[in-house]
């Protein structure tokens, strides 16, 4: 059965304060959650040298459509992650996190994170998501965000790396790993070299979600769902340019993982008027806005709502129904969710 288009009635008064807006956060990468003063704070604690472009106190000019450009995106990521050396440090970085997302009115944050990046400084991948998901744990006690991860094969390596991530987060499934994910650049590789990996995590209960449909066009949405049974995309954006694509979202449910201001950062779309938000939204594509990598792009969680609101003209009715698409396409416990759910209507019933 197609899945309907949710009605939206209007509701009428000034608009309301984004961050006061519950919702849930799906797409935030971990080295990427970073605050750049904690990144100028931890280059100097271990003297690491950064590049102006993450010093500048402006986001970096980036345009990553093509190689040259991902590249480079890719260097000033790997370089801020150095940076994360210590127990302690992961710890900051969670913590920080958590306060963005509690800020932006986030009640459930999933924080996507590959530990082989920082196990050779942590002392293996065992301890390195353990320290992580200890970080995690703490974080949500003392911020009130509750906080799951998702770990995130590199598609950029061996298949067979990605298999024994999986079966690394299945493992740790009862303690705070709620997914798995493959990330970088989608244009490089086959999704179906994953498709074990995938079928360990999920297996084991895992959520699976993919990146697709950012860099490479919608075929690579597709085969997120052929080959690696994806349950939401990571972005997914492209398969605004398929209609039958569109329709299969819909009808099958599926949340795009839409990432709004990293699209424009990243060149995807040269404007913002540019990204299809209103086209997934009217086809009835379940979407979950998220910040992506606010170190690189500058803008967090509510952020993105703004964008929905000022160049999409999204109304607060509609703000508040992406809001409920987050929290439903969420893997947070039933009591958070009818928790968000309604304040949502709580944040639409009150006035600005």
């Amino acid at each position: 059965m197609a899945r309907e288009v949710p009605e939206v009635p209007e509701v009428s008064g000034p608009a309301r304060d984004v961050r006061r807006l519950p919702k849930a956060h799906l797409h935030l990468h971990f080295t990427g959650s970073m605050r750049p003063s904690t990144l100028l704070e931890l280059a100097d604690k271990h003297g690491v040298h950064l590049p102006e472009a993450l010093t500048s106190g402006e986001p970096p000019k980036l345009r990553a459509t093509d190689e040259r450009g991902w590249f480079r995106f890719q260097r000033l990521y790997d370089i801020a992650r150095s940076c994360l050396r210590t127990p302690e440090d992961i710890q900051r970085l969670v913590r920080e996190a958590a306060e963005e997302d509690a800020a932006d009115g986030s009640g459930w944050l999933e924080i996507q994170v590959d530990p082989t990046s920082y196990a050779p400084r942590l002392g293996g991948l065992i301890p390195t998501l353990e320290i992580i998901l200890d970080a995690v744990h703490t974080a949500s006690e003392e911020t009130g965000v509750g906080m799951a991860v998702v770990v995130a094969a590199n598609r950029m390596k061996h298949p067979l790396d990605a298999r024994t991530l999986a079966r690394l987060a299945v493992r740790y499934a009862d303690r705070g790993v709620v997914g798995f994910g493959l990330s970088n650049d989608e244009r490089r590789g086959l999704a179906r070299d994953f498709d074990r990996a995938f079928a360990i995590a999920r297996e084991g209960g895992l959520l699976a979600a993919p990146h697709g449909g950012e860099l490479a066009g919608p075929s690579s949405v597709r085969d997120c769902l052929d080959d690696l049974h994806a349950g939401r995309v990571g972005h997914g954006v492209r398969a605004a340019e398929d209609p039958y694509l569109l329709k299969r979202l819909a009808d099958s449910g599926i949340t795009c993982e839409v990432c709004p201001a990293s699209n424009v950062a990243l060149g995807v779309y040269d404007k913002p008027e540019d990204v299809p938000l209103r086209t997934l939204f009217e086809a009835g594509v379940p979407m979950a806005l998220g910040a992506d990598d606010p170190l690189l792009f500058g803008s967090r969680l509510a952020a993105q709502y703004e964008f929905a609101r000022t160049v999409h003209g999204f109304t607060d009715a509609e703000l508040a129904e992406l809001a409920r698409q987050s929290v439903r396409a969420s893997r947070a416990p039933d009591e958070v969710r009818d928790r968000l759910l309604t304040g949502i209507d709580d944040w639409l019933g009150s006035t600005a």
